[in-house]
Formats: C-alpha cells, sequence, structure tokens
C-alpha cells in the first residue's frame, strides 16, 4: 500500500515541492498527485511582462514532470474536507462533456493554492480595474492596453514591488501613454536611500507620475478617485494593492488567520492537523525576529522545501530539518534594461548596500530563470540524500524509503 501525498496547486510553490517529495522518495513507496487547474506552468514573477505584449515560453507539466512518477491532475479544487481527509476536484470534460467531479483521498496533503489578487473592498475596483496575478488577468490587461491611443492615462494603484514593476514596465513599453502610481507612503520608502534614489530616477526618466500618500476610495471606468476626493483620470486602471489567498482553507476545520492562511509550525506543518502542510501565500509562517514570511516567491520556494524535506523526514524515520527562514535580498524589474537589488536582513529590513541599474536587470532576470529552472528540472536539482530507513511506521500509511 502506498503513502498517498496530494499536492494541491502547481505553482512555483506546489511545483516545487512535488518535484522535491520525488527525489526524496521511492514512487513504488508513495503516489504522488499534483492538482492545479492549468496544464501549463505559469511564471508569476513574469506576469507585468505578459501585460505589456511579451511573449513568454509555455511550460507543460507534462514535459516538466516526465517520468519523476508524480501524477498530474488537471482540475479547480472545489472543496476540501480535512478531517475525512479528501478533496473534491472538478475537472475538465473532454469532447464537449460537463466538467467531472471526483474526491482524492490523501495520507499528506501539501496545500499551495496559493493567492490572486486583493480589491480591499474598494468599490468598483472589482469592476472597473485590471489586475496581473494571474494569466487571465495578465492577458485581458494586455488586450486592453493594446487598445489604448497616444496620450490616455493608466493609473497603477499600489507601491509595492508589483506596483512599480507594474508601472515601469507599462511607461518603458508604451512611452506614449500618461503612466502614474497612486501609493499609500512614500514611492520605494522600504528601500535603503540609494535604492529609493534610484527608484525615483527610474520613475523620472520614463515620465511617471506619482502620486505619494495617496489612498484610491473609489474605481471607475475611466477614473480613480482619493481619499481627500481628487479624481485621477485613468483609461486603465491596474490594481496592485496586495494578494488574498484562496478561500477554500477558510472553509475547513484547519487553524487559519484573520486573512485565511493556514497556521503552520517551523516545518510548514498545520499546528491543528499533522497530516497537512501549507507553503508559500497559503501558509502564516514566521520568519527571523517572529515576523510573518512575507507573501512571495522569495518566501515560497524556500517553504516548499522546508516541507517536503519534513514529510520525507518524518516518513522515513529521518532528522527532521529545522532551517531558518531568511531574506537576503529584493529583486526590482524596472523594465526591462534597469533594476534594483536591494539587500536586506535576515527579517527583511533594507540594508544600505544595493545594486542598480543594468546589471542588476541582469540580476533579476537570472533570479527569474533560476526560479523557473528549478520547477521545470524537479528531480534534477541536488538535495541532501538520506540513509535509507526500510523499516521506518508511517502513521495510517505504509512504509517508505528514502531516495540511495
Amino acid at each position: 500500500m502506498q503513502h498517498r501525498i496530494v499536492v494541491l496547486g502547481a505553482g512555483y510553490t506546489g511545483a516545487t515541492a512535488a518535484g522535491r517529495l520525488a527525489r526524496r522518495l521511492h514512487r513504488e513507496d508513495v503516489a504522488i498527485t499534483l492538482v492545479n487547474a492549468e496544464p501549463d506552468f505559469v511564471e508569476r514573477v513574469r506576469m507585468h511582462q505578459l501585460a505589456i505584449g511579451q511573449d513568454l515560453a509555455p511550460r507543460p507539466f507534462s514535459e516538466m514532470f516526465e517520468g519523476t512518477g508524480v501524477a498530474l491532475k488537471q482540475g479547480k479544487v472545489t472543496a476540501l474536507d480535512v478531517d475525512r481527509k479528501t478533496v473534491t476536484v472538478a475537472a475538465p470534460g473532454t469532447e464537449g462533456a460537463g466538467e467531472r467531479v471526483e474526491d482524492l483521498a490523501y495520507d499528506t496533503l501539501v496545500y499551495a493554492l496559493g493567492s490572486g489578487w486583493n480589491d480591499q473592498g474598494v468599490p468598483g475596483t472589482a469592476e472597473h480595474a485590471h489586475e496581473i496575478a494571474g494569466r487571465p488577468g495578465a492577458l485581458r490587461l494586455r488586450e486592453r492596453l493594446a487598445g489604448l491611443a497616444a496620450g490616455e492615462p493608466v493609473v497603477v494603484v499600489g507601491g509595492g514591488l508589483t506596483g512599480v514593476e507594474a508601472a515601469t514596465e507599462i511607461a518603458e513599453a508604451r512611452p506614449d501613454l500618461d503612466v502614474a502610481l497612486a501609493a499609500r507612503g512614500g514611492l520605494g520608502d522600504w528601500l535603503s536611500d540609494k535604492g529609493a534614489r534610484h527608484l525615483r530616477a527610474v520613475f523620472d526618466r520614463l515620465g511617471i507620475t506619482v502620486h505619494e500618500h495617496t489612498a484610491v476610495t473609489a474605481v471607475e471606468a475611466d477614473r480613480v478617485t482619493t481619499a481627500d476626493g481628487t479624481p485621477l483620470p485613468a483609461a486603465v486602471t491596474v490594481w496592485t494593492t496586495g494578494f488574498a489567498v484562496h478561500p477554500i482553507a477558510r472553509a475547513t476545520t484547519l487553524d487559519v488567520s484573520g486573512t485565511g492562511r493556514i497556521v503552520v509550525d517551523r516545518t510548514m506543518r498545520s499546528v491543528s492537523h499533522p497530516d497537512v502542510y501549507a507553503v508559500g501565500d497559503a501558509a502564516l509562517a514566521m520568519g527571523p525576529a517572529d515576523k510573518p514570511l512575507r507573501m512571495s516567491c522569495a518566501s515560497g520556494i524556500p517553504t516548499a522545501w522546508q516541507a517536503a524535506d519534513a514529510i520525507a523526514a518524518r516518513l522515513t524515520g529521518g532528522k527532521i530539518p529545522n532551517v531558518p527562514l531568511r531574506y537576503f535580498n529584493q529583486c526590482i524589474s524596472l523594465g526591462r534594461g534597469d533594476g534594483l537589488i536591494q539587500y536586506v536582513t535576515a527579517d527583511d529590513r533594507a540594508v544600505r548596500a544595493a545594486l542598480t541599474g543594468r546589471l542588476a536587470a541582469l540580476y533579476k532576470e537570472l533570479v527569474c530563470k533560476g526560479a523557473a529552472w528549478g520547477v521545470a528540472h524537479p528531480t534534477v536539482l541536488p538535495v541532501r540524500r538520506r540513509r535509507v530507513v526500510r523499516e521506518a511506521v508511517v502513521p495510517e500509511g505504509a512504509p517508505v524509503r528514502a531516495a540511495a
């Protein structure tokens, strides 16, 4: 009898966790199933590039996981029962047939459903704003931007990493548009002095208007309205004010935070259900200084490593890993030819050092390519191998051996 591992979501974290588990464990001992709504891997960190007309190379999961032993199931997760240990999946039908709904049973679950855009409850946002948290939204924005005439205004709402990258990408690709950014705080106020100066210089060079300390309280088809009642013209509004996690976890008996993130321990294991692990944006995981890890690829991939290694260790009787999760830098693209690498402390606070310009753009590109390569080659990446433990007893499952 195989130990059944089901991984929900095949973004950076879910795909990484599935591949790492396949590398760690013998396929005759475990059945690993990866569930995802789309058949291809989406490079979420490149959605701003997709939105301005760049084409991204397709990465089919069928090719990425060929020969790994990971079973792929395309479908949308519609329900999760963590007490019965089942997942309900609605799979697309074939030849015009309707959806096929089925329940998957698991012994160990890796929850990696991630997050989507967060409209923050601002009136008109859902109806009129565009988002780039996923491929469908980025493609809709792409079509809308392509239809804009010279001089039309675009407002990016949100001054974080996503907003900064979106605004600079649009302004560089379409210098004929009137691009503006509305930020609740100051532009780059989380950066070092050097990083903030470079960011302002790039915005000036690209002609991006910045509305600092500006909260947007309403969105209409042709404008946004700020907290003081000022209207900002916007033929297109791009909303980048943070992310909201998938709602399914909140509907279960899992211990979740007020925002719906699954509360986990240092090994990414649910504090309420020991057979459930959560990784990436879906997990409320603590980092250095007991600060929650921010939603990001920089946080997500290390949590996937941590979860996969902990699962493998527990199934094989090995030593549970306790690798501290920390940050090293924030990588920001500022168009295709410029960038900013802000070095940070372990708990994500900016230090004086920063890399800027074309070299920083190259650095960011290498990081993006490296992350995608790691997902696309799930069983090639080197991992620490453990001695085979052939008689380890797995609770509610079969003995499992670590890969030799």
